[in-house]
């Protein structure tokens, strides 16, 4: 293992083989997954031999499947699962007891395998890759789609019913000895405290000591105690027998509905990623090619076999209890038909408790890897049947089942973004604000109710997990100008489609905001002009002759600014800064200059 001794080396050997190639197989269309299963088997033994110890990796790359369910248990809430239940308790568990049905029986009656080695083939091959699934309907910009909300319903069920598999191999393979001596109930028992630490801990420890380290405004603390989260809680069941990846799922559920769970999201996001990719590689690099040059005809026909299974069941699924169209329905089935990442997991398990023995391991890797490089494949193939049908107008399409999105992002949580947060929310408006003061998150409740979560909108990572790109509006309103000019061109830069309504602290800031596609509001104009209608009345002027004033004031004001923005110099004539201060001459009573 000439390349092992040296972890600065291996390190530099996977990024460069990433960096290589995972660009060069989305340039083909066929996502980031197959390009990282490529890397892996290209530098693993099979190949190269560049690493030829892959267990060096693998406990690395869990990391990516840990951090993968603590995302996703951040994106549950009571809320999201009830509003999903149709499609995510009704149709996932239809498609995964149907598929581990049919697996298993062939698995059982065909293949002669143990009836416990069936239950876990046949559930760990019901599922399909989310990185992978998700990835591919992103790229075509399908995820909005009616067969993309099932897909991500379908997913997010298998993601649920993973975790419980992921507890109940270790169960199947530890046999009847266990239980004679009481060794199974006190694992049962070290498995239930193990939960209810998690669960306890969670509600009246992990909020608080993530509230005093973002409070403490040192973002590497906050990093560190996002880390200490998932890995902690990851460390703690698995010291219990169970799995790292329940403990993460259970960390992740509890901060769900956390006020800090946008932070949370992005400082795990960038570590998740490169984790998971890592976890390809691992897969990629524990691939067997010798299997694949020894047994063809048994490797294809395997991979031929799942997917053959897979595709029609979710095709009908589709159908019948989805609603969808042929093409849409095929698309689902294409997509979900692979295997996913959570059964290389159930597999390892399966191999260490003896359920499976090393050839059907190895078969099993490789024949799942093989789906996974074939389904892209076949979406290119089947991409103009899709587009035939994909011209269908959207407006005649369903509403999306699942559509608890906020509609509205506010950033600042002040004077004024409160007023205008009270505001929406009394008209049903669904939104969410994001602030960077403590106190303001404190005093959540005296906002009515608003949802605020702790995130520093000019982050490009807090804007992703605050779900900018689906909003309809942002509206930017804390009492520093440059967040507020940082943000509104964080937002022009990755999400030009987006409306923004800022506030502008003058008139030269408002013309910035106009170029960068913003709708400005100048935060003192307009109590300004209310001022100024009241002192006209208190000085005798009637009624309508203070609000003409203000009116003809107003357009005067609204016809420099819009001078000053197409002249797009930020300048006043003349060249001096034109602010609130500066604005035009005041009219006369008869309008004149």
């Amino acid at each position: 293992m000439p390349h092992d001794g040296s972890l600065l080396q291996a390190t530099v050997i996977f990024l460069l083989a990433v960096v290589l190639l995972v660009p060069l197989v989305q340039r083909a269309k066929l996502g980031a997954v197959p390009g990282y299963l490529l890397a892996g088997i290209l530098i693993g033994p099979s190949v190269l031999g560049l690493i030829n110890n892959p267990d060096n990796v693998s406990r690395l790359s869990e990391m990516g499947v840990v951090m993968l369910l603590f995302i996703i248990g951040l994106e549950l809430s009571p809320r999201r699962l009830w509003m999903m239940r149709r499609s995510l308790f009704g149709i996932g568990s239809i498609q995964v007891v149907l598929s581990a049905l049919v697996i298993g029986a062939i698995a059982f009656l065909l293949f002669a395998q143990s009836f416990k080695a069936a239950i876990v083939l046949g559930l760990g091959l019901a599922l399909s890759s989310t990185a992978f699934g998700l990835q591919m309907l992103a790229e075509r910009k399908e995820l909005g789609r009616p067969h993309g909300r099932l897909a991500v319903a379908i997913l997010l069920f298998q993601d649920i019913a993973a975790i419980p598999l992921i507890a109940l191999v270790p169960i199947l393979g530890g046999g009847d000895a266990a239980d004679t001596d009481g060794g199974g109930l006190r694992q049962l028992l070290a498995v239930l405290g193990g939960i209810g630490v998690v669960i306890v801990g969670g509600r009246y420890l992990l909020r608080p000591a993530f509230g005093w380290a973002v409070g403490s405004g040192l973002r590497d603390l906050s990093t560190a105690t996002a880390l200490l989260v998932v890995f902690g809680t990851a460390w703690l069941m698995e010291h219990v027998g169970v799995s790292m990846a329940l403990g993460a799922f259970l960390a992740g559920l509890l901060m769900a509905e956390s006020q800090f769970r946008h932070e949370l999201e992005s400082q795990i996001e960038p570590f998740k990623g490169l984790l998971l990719g890592l976890f390809f590689v691992g897969v990629g690099m524990t691939a067997d090619l010798r299997l694949l040059f020894g047994q063809p005809l048994a490797v294809f026909g395997l991979t031929v076999l799942l997917v053959g299974i897979k595709l029609p069941l979710l095709y009908g699924i589709g159908r019948l209890a989805g609603g969808l169209t042929r093409a849409e329905a095929t698309c689902l089935g294409v997509v979900l038909a692979s295997g996913g990442e959570f059964a290389f997991v159930v597999f390892k398990l399966a191999l260490g408790s003896r359920l499976l023995d090393q050839q059907v391991h190895d078969l099993l890797v490789l024949v799942i890897t093989l789906s996974m490089a074939l389904s892209p494949l076949v979406m290119i193939a089947l991409s103009r049947l899709f587009k035939a049908e994909a011209a269908v107008p959207e407006a005649l399409q369903a509403a999306p089942e699942t559509d608890d999105e906020p509609k509205v992002v506010i950033a600042g949580m002040g004077r004024m973004g409160r007023v205008i947060a009270r505001l929406l929310q009394a008209q049903g408006i669904p939104l969410v604000a994001l602030d960077t003061s403590v106190a303001a998150l404190n005093s959540q409740d005296g906002a009515g109710g608003v949802p605020i979560f702790y995130g520093d909108s000019t982050r490009p990572e807090i804007l992703h997990a605050a779900k900018v790109d689906t909003a309809g509006l942002v509206i930017v309103t804390t009492d520093d100008p440059e967040i507020n000019l940082k943000t509104v061109e964080v937002i022009a830069r990755l999400y030009p489609g987006v409306k923004v309504i800022a506030r502008a602290h003058n008139c030269q800031q408002a013309v910035q905001f106009m170029n960068l596609g913003a709708s400005p509001v100048r935060e003192t104009f307009h109590s300004s002009l209310e001022m100024a209608r009241r002192a006209l009345l208190a000085l005798g002027q009637s009624e309508s002759q203070a609000a003409e004033w203000v009116r003809r004031y107003r357009q005067q004001e609204e016809e420099t600014l819009m001078g000053l923005y197409r002249g797009a110099d930020g300048q006043a004539p003349g060249g001096s800064e034109f602010d609130d201060v500066d604005g035009p001459p005041v009219p006369d009573p008869d309008g004149r200059r």
